[in-house]
C-alpha cells in the first residue's frame, strides 16, 4: 500500500518512529509521529498548513487560529497563513499548568477562532485551548490536526477535521506490553507527564 502525501513527508523526514514512547496523554505506544521533524521544512509546514486549511469546513468564517504550545505553534501559524488570519498560541502557566493566552494575546469576545493542533490522541490539549477561549467569550467553530491517532474517536467538544487519520494502539500504563517486555520507554513530545 503506498502512503499518502502526508504520511510520504513522515517516512521522508524520519518523523514515525517504532519503540516504546510515553504520549503526552500519559498512555503507551509502539509508534510515534514527531511532527516536529516534518515541520522543520517550511515547504512542508507550508504544504500541511494550507492542506489543513482546506479541510476546515469553518474556513471562510474564521478570524483566529490559536494552537496549543508547542506542537500546535507551527501548523497552527502555518494554517493561519493559508487562510489570512491572526495565529496566537496558548501555553501552559508555570504554576497551575492551566492552558493561558500570555504575551500580550488576546482573542475578543464573539471572535470566531479554530484550534489547531499537530497531533490528537485524546484530545485533551484541544479541549484544554477550547473551554480557554470560550471563557473568554470567543466562537470556536473547529478544530483541526495533521494526524489524528484516536482513529476518530477523540471527542473535543467542537467537529474536528485532520489531514490522516490512524487508528494507533495504545496501551494503559499499567497493562502495558512493551513495559513487561522491558523495552525502554521514551518521552518525545513537549509536555512532561
Amino acid at each position: 500500500m503506498t502512503p499518502s502525501p502526508v504520511l510520504e513527508l513522515f517516512l521522508k523526514t524520519g518523523a514515525y518512529l517504532q519503540g516504546h514512547f510515553r504520549l503526552t496523554s500519559g498512555l503507551h505506544s509502539g509508534e510515534y509521529l514527531q511532527c516536529a521533524k516534518v515541520l522543520a521544512f517550511p515547504d512542508y509546514a507550508e504544504f500541511l498548513g494550507r492542506e489543513l486549511a482546506k479541510k476546515l469546513h469553518a474556513a471562510s468564517a474564521v478570524q483566529v487560529v490559536v494552537s496549543p504550545a508547542i506542537g500546535g505553534i507551527v501548523v497552527g501559524h502555518e494554517v493561519a497563513r493559508a487562510l489570512r488570519v491572526r495565529s496566537l498560541f496558548a501555553e501552559r502557566d508555570g504554576s497551575t499548568k492551566e492552558m493561558t493566552l500570555r504575551r500580550g494575546f488576546e482573542v475578543g469576545k464573539g471572535e470566531r477562532a479554530v484550534v489547531i493542533e499537530d497531533v490528537v490522541t485524546t484530545g485533551g490539549s484541544t479541549k484544554e485551548v477550547i473551554r480557554l477561549l470560550q471563557e473568554g467569550g470567543a466562537e470556536v467553530l473547529e478544530a483541526g490536526s495533521i494526524i489524528d491517532r484516536s482513529g476518530g474517536t477523540a471527542d473535543v467538544g467542537v467537529p474536528r477535521v485532520a489531514l490522516e487519520t490512524l487508528n494507533a494502539v495504545t496501551y494503559d500504563p499499567d497493562t502495558c506490553p512493551l513495559c513487561r517486555e522491558r523495552i525502554p520507554l521514551v518521552k518525545p513530545g513537549s509536555r512532561p507527564t
